[in-house]
């Protein structure tokens, strides 16, 4: 590529806090880090902050490169490939020699030097494009209203470009799904019958996905995925629906579907994603204590959760970590109300079970460094995770261990994350080919009446 046609990318803070290593991602293209970059991930890396860890290792990242450079070097950028490589180059931009032109935040100095720096490169460069890459929403509408001609996200990531392609982890059929097929060939495995049917009849399929039809009865997994064909686990709609655990039987097919990955022992990942009062939390909370209470095959459950201002306030909160945890797990809390309300104590049947079930409510700032084996762990509120926070989790389970994490990705709370980019988001797609994982989509609210028509109303 001549450098007529390489592009020119100035980064962002947030850009390097949200991937450290993003210097990296542009191949070919010129990457500029404003100074004012500089100066806030300096600030930034001494606070209490969670992302103080992001700014340090991107600091690091940025010295790797310039550590033998002169200023002249500096400015006119390093080469990122080994020996140039035919790569694009890094330079840093002295942005607050530039005059301001733009006074486009009344608060933020920092944000208004990075966007006349801009558009001093936009001018330098032309006719070549000037890409300002940034994840704040609001500075992409200011920097294009105060004259930036080039403003995107940092979609490297990102692993598709809509939610609504977010594989919902089964496939229902119109009609009647034997018609379709046809003759297979069929074999009885145990008390299991499983189908060898070709690949070509189905839509980019993976491994745990779940097939069902409207008109019959049928009901199906995936087992493997081998080229020309496709092994399927005949399960059958009404065996699904007889699921049950700790009392809770499944109201729809969807939730026959979630019983039956978290009921697997051979499946040691499963996501649930779905709207508010599909049953995420108490599907989860059902399966854990009769796994490990009943069949023993867990020796204890794990509850933790993303807590925004955990980091600011849980010191001030009295009492153990699980104590201090118990503002933010209320949901399981009210979940296991819900289980033994039908109890005569229930506050009795409650203590017995958190102490049968070694239920531990645990912070997610703690878990990096543990080794959890043989447990049950429930992670939920995934949707305000970012990839690798999930990742630190995932990493943590040991032999024995069964992860369930769930979430809704319209109920994202976190500033930097949009649904496209959430971690769930982002497991959910990496974890689609992976034997060891199952996803399903609760679709409909079954909370209440009242919580279905406002789901599907407001």
């Amino acid at each position: 590529m001549d450098e007529a046609g390489r592009k020119v990318f100035v980064l962002d803070t947030n850009i390097l806090l949200h991937e450290p290593l993003a210097v990296y991602s542009f191949k070919e293209h010129d990457v500029v880090i404003p100074m004012t970059v500089l100066e806030e991930l300096d600030r930034i890396k001494d606070s209490k902050r969670d992302v103080s860890r992001d700014a340090r290792v991107a600091i690091r990242a940025l010295e790797d490169i310039f550590h033998d450079a002169t200023p002249e070097q500096i400015v006119e950028g390093i080469p990122l490939g080994p020996e140039g490589g035919g790569l694009g180059k890094v330079s840093i931009f002295a942005d607050y020699e530039v005059t301001e032109t733009v006074h486009a935040f009344a608060d933020k100095a920092g944000d208004n030097r990075i966007l006349n720096g801009v558009l001093f490169l936009q001018a330098h460069y032309a006719p070549r494009e000037v890409v300002l890459i940034t994840k704040d929403i609001n500075m992409r509408l200011r920097a294009k209203g105060a004259g930036v001609c080039f403003v995107d996200d940092y979609r490297t990531d990102q692993l598709i470009d809509d939610v609504k392609m977010l594989t919902k982890g089964y496939h229902q059929f119109s009609g009647n799904f034997w018609e379709r097929v046809g003759e297979c060939h069929s074999e009885s495995k145990g008390r299991s019958t499983v189908h060898t049917l070709p690949s070509e009849l189905f839509e980019a399929p993976f491994i745990n996905q779940y097939l069902i039809d409207e008109d019959s009865d049928f009901a199906g997994r995936v087992q493997s995925v081998d080229g020309e064909n496709l092994i399927l686990k005949d399960i059958g709609h009404e065996r699904l629906l007889s699921r049950q655990a700790w009392g809770i039987h499944p109201k729809n097919i969807y939730q026959g579907m979630a019983f039956d990955a978290l009921m697997d022992p051979k499946i040691d990942l499963v996501i649930l994603t779905g709207p508010a009062g599909c049953g995420k939390t108490i599907l989860a909370m059902a399966a854990a204590l009769e796994q490990v209470i009943e069949k023993g095959m867990y020796d204890k459950i794990i509850v933790t959760r993303n807590t925004p201002e955990i980091a600011e306030s849980i010191g001030f909160l009295p009492g153990t970590e699980e104590e201090k945890m118990m503002p933010w797990l209320a949901a399981v809390t009210d979940t296991m109300e819900a289980l033994h309300k039908n109890d005569v104590c229930t506050d009795g049947s409650m203590k017995y079970i958190f102490d049968k079930a070694n239920i531990q409510f645990k912070s997610i700032n703690f878990m990096r460094g543990r080794s959890i084996q043989n447990a049950f762990v429930l992670l939920d509120e995934c949707q305000n995770l970012t990839a690798s926070q999930i990742k630190t989790i995932i990493t943590r389970c040991g032999e024995g261990t069964k992860l369930v994490c769930s979430g809704n990705l319209a109920q994202i709370d976190s500033s930097y994350l949009s649904p496209v980019t959430s971690g769930l988001t982002y497991i959910v797609e990496r974890f689609k080919n992976f034997e060891g994982s199952a996803n399903i989509y609760l679709n409909g609210v079954v909370r209440s009446r009242l919580a279905e028509f406002a789901e599907e109303n407001l």
